[in-house]
């Protein structure tokens, strides 16, 4: 077994059933008739296009249902992989990932990659028998299980996401698809193809890399699945899903805006929860996907550009691009490699390397003067080091966070939803000497009385709670003054009152410009990334504000309208 690791994926009993079939035919073991079963579902997986490849309809129905909220956790039994690594990774690879679900997430967003290669695998030597995949199609394409899953979207769809789909096909109807408005871009009047490419290219996101994920959705997926995926005309039908022709798309404007008997349907065992908080959070994720994709083009287009700062909304912030700084995207060599000088550049810690639309992006790089050719921007090793131990996928917004102008001052009509600053903590203030001693215990004695508060103000919630106690009471306040008890109490008893309560913490807020500026102005390399090290922190806490707003909005907008 050198070389093997092990692992687990939860199956439904009916799976271990058909599993312990081919294992008796075979006269292999159990470990052994995974391993050939999975390496013969790779082999074949991978010698398809990715949209030939099958997958089980468990899967996109995410049955069996598993967590909290499953009607029967016991269902469902773990079943030990132990492979080659290789093996389990290629598995992965070629197995279906549904839009919006991610390999580490919330438990309704996560993919479950390996579970799907080992159901689709089993069910390809033996049919898998089970009271609720009864007449279904077993196995089917993973472009076909994927319109599938686009239809429950639709059917599902909220008011801020209908909002934007019907926007888009509005501008597309209206004479502006997305080549028109690339074309108009370079005009000189570009502010409506650039709204009209913007709202598709957002729709676009949104129906794929950004879709919201629940057990509802699930639901609504294998009602759709028992009336179109069984029967006799079941194949049809999936190569209907699966060709993705007008039949398809006349169906899914169908499902998107289906009302009365149609709709009782389609929603048939769902719950009435409203979910349009997260279709304006989905519908914020797209709206941030595109504005980042944008700013990476910004980034690249700097040479010939001359516009120095750039609005980014979502969340709203301004950013300010010192002098000539800009990426570029030089063509890899022959055999993959970094072409040089960049890749000793980045070796060096004078620059940042990031993915841009499928190649490699250097940042930040000037002319050279009184020279042709670029060079790497004097002094930019702190931000390099602040950016060491970044994923590559972060790097372009750790670029984004460096260039934010702090201090701008924003039109009222302007205003972000959300507040742009980069807080410092206190002792990193005292350390480059903003703060004296007697202002950071100043700033933490105000941070500890401001904790009290807000222990306070959940408490007084809990009070008035109809569902509370006065053994809840009594523990709160026995562990008033004690964050992290009462931050643990406090969820543990009610999840959305106990969310209200934050720790206050001691801080110093940044009165100047962006960190490049920092740099620029000569201040110490220390000084440079510690802030840039806070403003990446801080960009990641002022998203996650816009984001939460973006929820609360779409209830105020939507919520029970839908």
């Amino acid at each position: 077994m050198t070389g093997h690791v092990e692992t687990n994926v939860r199956l439904p009993p009916c799976a271990f059933t058909s599993l312990a079939r081919v294992a008796a035919r075979w006269g292999t073991s159990r470990d052994e008739t995974v391993r050939r079963l999975l390496g013969e579902y790779v082999q074949a997986q991978e010698d398809w296009a990715p949209e030939e490849r099958l997958t089980h309809i468990s899967t996109v129905l995410r049955y069996p249902p598993m967590g909290l909220r499953a009607p029967a956790p016991r269902t469902v039994r773990p079943l030990r992989l132990r492979a080659e690594a290789g093996l389990l990774e290629r598995a992965r690879a070629v197995a279906l990932r549904l839009p919006g679900q991610y390999e580490r997430s919330h438990r309704d967003y996560q993919a479950r990659t390996l579970t799907d290669a080992v159901m689709t695998a089993i069910a390809a030597a033996e049919h898998i028998e089970d009271d609720f995949l009864e007449d279904l199609l077993p196995l089917l394409r993973q472009r076909a299980a994927i319109s599938l899953w686009r239809l429950a979207a639709a059917a599902t769809a909220t008011g801020p996401e209908k909002a934007v789909l019907a926007a888009a096909r509005h501008a597309e109807e209206g004479g502006w698809p997305l080549e028109v408005c690339a074309e108009d871009l370079d005009g000189p009047d570009d502010e409506e193809p650039a709204r009209m490419r913007r709202i598709q290219l957002v729709a676009r996101v949104l129906e794929g890399e950004v879709a919201w994920h629940s057990p509802e959705r699930s639901k609504v997926a294998a009602n759709l699945a028992r009336c179109l995926l069984s029967g006799p005309g079941a194949r049809a039908r999936e190569e209907l899903l699966h060709e993705q022709g007008e039949g398809w798309h006349e169906l899914y404007q169908d499902t998107l805006g289906a009302a009365g008997e149609r709709r009782m349907q389609l929603l048939a065992g769902t719950t009435d929860y409203d979910f349009s908080g997260r279709g304006g959070t989905a519908v914020w994720r797209a709206h941030r996907r595109v504005e980042l994709c944008d700013f990476e083009g910004w980034l690249l287009s700097r040479p010939v550009g001359n516009a120095p700062a750039r609005r980014v909304d979502p969340p709203g912030w301004m950013l300010r691009m010192p002098g000539a700084w800009h990426a570029h995207a030089p063509d890899l060599t022959a055999d993959g490699d970094l072409p040089q000088p960049y890749g000793q550049w980045v070796a060096d810690g004078r620059l940042l390397c990031f993915p841009v639309a499928g190649r490699l992006a250097f940042w930040p790089l000037t002319p050279r003067p009184h020279a042709p050719g670029r060079a790497p921007v004097a002094g930019i090793e702190p931000l390099a080091a602040a950016a060491e131990q970044l994923r590559p996928g972060e790097v372009s917004e750790f670029i984004e966070a460096v260039l934010i102008d702090w201090a701008y001052e924003f039109e009222v009509e302007d205003e972000p939803s959300v507040s742009i600053a980069l807080d410092l903590p206190v002792d990193r203030a005292v350390e480059f000497g903003f703060l004296t001693l007697q202002d950071q215990h100043a700033r933490m004695a105000e941070a500890r009385a401001g904790t009290l508060r807000t222990m306070d103000a959940v408490i007084e919630a809990f009070r008035q709670d109809d569902a509370s106690d006065e053994k809840r009471l009594e523990r709160l306040l026995r562990a008033r003054g004690r964050t992290r008890e009462f931050a643990r109490l406090a969820r543990g008893f009610d999840k959305r009152i106990g969310a209200k309560f934050r720790t206050v913490r001691p801080t110093w807020r940044w009165p100047g410009g962006s960190v490049a500026d920092t740099l620029l102005s000569g201040s110490p390399p220390g000084l440079v990334q510690c802030l840039a090290l806070w403003a990446h922190r801080n960009s990641k806490r002022i998203r996650e504000d816009s984001m939460q707003n973006a929820w609360h909005r779409a209830f105020d907008q939507y919520g029970r309208r839908v």
